[in-house]
């Protein structure tokens, strides 16, 4: 009896063994999964932090950029009000020099035709100067359109003509002006208005967005991955 009662302890406690054996190799490879799931993520996860600051650094760098070209000149402009300017006057008043690059240090001169064109802005009375835009403010305070200059002064000519033919059969234009009559002058287009400053934005907007959600994502992943962590430590 005794050996009966030995053998079938030794059995029991054998069959005890192999599965507390067994239940240790599933729980060696369930945690060898997780280190290796684990291991997986960590980089993904850095590459993807780092892609998301990346984004947000080239987002901020365009910021800066813009911030020092369009948008300075769009809040520098004084020609805020938009309005309807009535062609009063548009005639070729005399020929204006310019100079073209002919070559390595090569100058040469030729002309075109100044163009000034008078508008009443808005049925006010007031009679301002028309200009193209800011860049031919600030190169000719006389004429409407400064060409760029080339060797043909006929075809500068013909552009200019071309215009005033425009001007004749569009009495009507809209423009800016200076709400401030500071700027006697008047421009039909504005280098850098409401529509350009939001399409140079939208793009450096969507980046520091995207970048932003990129971080939040790893984040939350990482969250609920402690998460989940903590529940499965509190079944076991």
């Amino acid at each position: 009896m005794f050996f009966v009662a030995g053998a079938k302890n030794t059995a029991g406690s054998s069959r005890g063994n192999e599965r507390r054996s067994i239940y240790q190799k599933f729980r060696e490879v369930d945690i060898l999964d997780k280190k290796k799931t684990v291991t997986a993520l960590k980089p993904g996860e850095d590459r993807a932090i780092l892609l998301g600051l990346g984004m947000i650094l080239s987002s901020v760098m365009m910021y800066f950029v813009l911030g020092i070209t369009i948008l300075r000149y769009y809040a520098d402009s004084v020609w805020t009000e938009e309005g309807v300017c009535v062609v009063l006057n548009s005639t070729v008043t005399a020929d204006m020099n310019c100079s073209y690059n002919c070559g390595s240090d090569c100058w040469r001169v030729s002309k075109y035709p100044c163009l000034q064109v008078y508008v009443s802005v808005n049925n006010t009375g007031r009679v301002s100067r028309l200009s193209h835009n800011e860049e031919t403010q600030d190169a000719s305070s006389e004429c409407f359109y400064v060409p760029r200059c080339q060797k043909d002064s006929a075809a500068m000519y013909a552009m200019i003509m071309n215009i005033t033919d425009r001007l004749k059969v569009n009495q009507q234009v809209l423009c800016y002006y200076d709400p401030g009559e500071q700027q006697e002058a008047v421009l039909l287009t504005r280098l850098y208005d409401h529509s350009i400053v939001f399409q140079s934005l939208l793009w450096p907007s969507c980046m520091l967005t995207g970048g932003a959600l990129i971080i939040m994502m790893v984040k939350l992943t990482q969250y609920l991955s402690r998460l989940c962590e903590e529940i499965g430590k509190i079944k076991r």
